[in-house]
């Protein structure tokens, strides 16, 4: 064995700083799991009318959004923002693979706090509706028992 008596524990060490590097690298998609609901918003860029639709759609409820422990993520092109919280540190090209979802496509995900898709949409979605869905939710409605 190379690495002599000791040799375990450099690999240890070694192995401990990989996982270090990879814990601190971003804000990973499973992160939001059991703290937050993420609303996944995949356009083909920053042009398209169905993600300004959407972007509209969220800024009317705001306040909605914040209250569900929301995340509001924008995939657009190449690049990913966070419109309402904190974004993952996963680029474009990994959330739409995570999600399946071409590059060209548009689509709307709601996730929730369980990591499991609730709903899936091509269209833009009003947070009416979203609202409605995550307000029948048993964790919502434990949720909206317990807070003042």
């Amino acid at each position: 064995m190379t690495g002599g008596k000791y040799g375990w524990l450099l690999g240890f060490v070694m192995g401990v700083g990989a996982i270090s590097a990879v814990a601190t690298a971003g804000y990973a998609m499973s992160d939001y799991r059991w703290k937050n609901r993420p609303f996944v918003v995949f356009a083909p860029d920053q042009t398209d009318d169905r993600l300004a639709m959407q972007k509209r759609l969220v800024a009317q409820g705001k306040t909605g959004f914040v209250e569900r422990d929301m995340v509001v993520i924008l995939v657009s092109g190449d690049r990913q923002e966070a419109l309402i919280g904190e974004g993952p540190g996963e680029s474009a090209d990994v959330l739409r693979q995570r999600f399946g979802v071409p590059p060209g496509a548009f689509r709307s995900i709601l996730v929730g706090k369980d990591g499991g898709v609730k709903l899936s949409s091509g269209k833009p979605i009003t947070a009416a509706e979203l609202f409605s869905l995550i307000d029948q939710m048993p964790m919502r409605l434990q949720e909206m028992r317990t807070r003042p």
